[in-house]
C-alpha cells in the first residue's frame, strides 16, 4: 500500500480541527474518522501530573502502519462496520469502546473487552472494560470518553468545575471513581478466576473534550494536557451573536472527531437560531454545535461549541446544593 504522504508542520495558530483536517482530510468515513481521533488526539489527562498517580495510559504517536490501516479502512469499512454491527448505539461511550475495542483486536492485543465481575447470580462486582497483551504482561484498561463544561462561578478543587452537559457527573467524580473503584477491580477475588493472568497494570485512558465560557479559549489547568482538544459554550442567548457562515448541529455519535459533512447538511444563522429553538422547547438541554468551512467540496469543522439553555448554571448550582453534584 501507498503510504499517505507526511502532513505539513503544524502552526501556533492552527486550531485542533485544522490539524486534524490536515493530516486526516483523506478519511470521509464517520466511523474511520471517529477511530482515527480515538488513536490520534491528545489524551485529556497529563499522563506525567502528580494528580494521577502515574495510573494514567496513553497511546503514544500513531505509526505509519496504523496510519495505512486507517486508510485501509476508509476504502474497505466492511471489517469496521462488521464490528460495529446493525445495532443503534445510544450511548457514545459504548461507540467508542467498540472502536477501540475493533483497533485492540486486529492489532493482536486484546484479551477480553466488557468482562463482567460477578460475586454471585445477582451481585456485578464490576466490569474491565479491556484486557489487553502488552508483551508478556496482562494489562487492565478504563477507557472513557468525556465531555465537561468548565463552569467558572462554581470551580474548585478536585475539577469538579468540569461538568457533564446533563448535569450527572463531574471530571473529578469520574475520576475518584475510576481510582477508587473501577482500577482495582482485578483484585476482587471474584475476579481471579476470569483473569488467565495476574494484571500487571491497571490504568485509565481518558480521551475528550472540554468546553469553556464564550470566547474565552482553553485555559491552562494542572492535570489537564496541554494541548487538549476544546470549544466553546454558551447560553441559548447569547448564540445569537455565534459567528460563522455555516452551522451543522452535532447529534452524539458525531462528537468524537471534527465533522466532515456535505454542504446540504449546513444551516445558515437563521436556520440554526430555529433549529436551537426547537430543541431547546422539546429537551431543554445542551445541544453541539460545529461552525463550518467549505473545502474541496465538503464542509469541515472549524470549531465546536455547547449551547446550553439559560438556566443551566443555575440548575447547575441547584444541584450541587441538593447533593446531586459534588461542591
Amino acid at each position: 500500500m501507498t503510504r499517505q504522504p507526511p502532513a505539513p508542520p503544524d502552526t501556533a495558530s492552527d486550531g485542533y480541527q485544522a490539524r486534524f483536517e490536515r493530516r486526516w482530510g483523506h478519511l470521509t468515513r464517520p466511523h474511520v474518522r471517529a477511530l482515527a481521533w480515538l488513536l490520534d488526539a491528545p489524551d485529556l489527562l497529563d499522563a506525567a501530573s502528580p494528580h494521577w498517580q502515574g495510573r494514567i495510559a496513553t497511546l503514544g504517536e500513531i505509526t505509519p502502519d496504523t496510519a495505512d490501516w486507517l486508510a485501509a479502512l476508509e476504502q474497505d469499512p466492511i471489517p469496521l462496520e462488521a464490528a460495529l454491527g446493525t445495532r443503534h448505539y445510544s450511548r457514545l461511550g459504548l461507540y467508542a469502546e467498540k472502536l477501540m475495542a475493533f483497533y485492540f483486536a486486529e492489532h493482536g492485543k486484546l484479551v477480553a473487552h466488557g468482562l463482567q465481575v460477578r460475586a454471585n447470580r445477582n451481585d456485578t462486582v464490576g466490569e474491565f472494560d479491556f484486557l489487553l497483551r502488552d508483551g508478556d504482561d496482562l494489562v487492565h484498561l478504563e477507557f472513557a470518553t468525556k465531555f465537561y463544561l468548565l463552569d467558572a462561578d462554581s470551580a474548585g478543587d478536585g475539577f469538579n468545575g468540569l461538568i457533564g452537559p446533563n448535569l450527572a457527573d463531574t471530571l473529578g467524580a469520574k475520576m475518584r471513581k475510576i481510582f477508587d473503584k473501577q482500577l482495582s477491580l482485578a483484585q476482587h477475588p471474584a475476579a481471579q478466576p476470569l483473569l488467565p493472568q495476574p494484571v500487571a497494570r491497571a490504568l485509565a485512558l481518558v480521551k475528550g473534550w472540554l468546553f469553556y465560557p464564550g470566547d474565552e479559549g482553553e485555559r491552562g489547568m494542572a492535570g489537564i494536557s496541554q494541548p487538549h482538544c476544546n470549544g466553546f459554550w454558551m447560553t441559548m442567548a447569547q448564540a445569537r451573536a455565534l459567528r460563522g457562515e455555516r452551522f451543522v448541529i452535532m447529534h452524539r455519535l458525531l462528537w468524537l472527531a471534527p465533522l466532515k459533512a456535505t454542504p446540504d447538511q449546513a444551516l445558515d444563522s437563521d436556520g440554526l437560531l430555529a433549529a436551537l429553538d426547537e430543541q431547546m422547547a422539546k429537551l431543554s438541554a445542551p445541544v453541539m454545535v460545529a461552525v463550518m468551512r467549505e473545502e474541496g467540496g465538503w464542509l469541515v469543522e472549524q470549531r465546536r461549541g455547547f449551547v446550553v439553555p439559560d438556566d443551566w448554571q443555575a440548575r447547575a448550582a441547584q444541584r450541587r446544593q441538593e447533593g446531586a453534584l459534588p461542591a
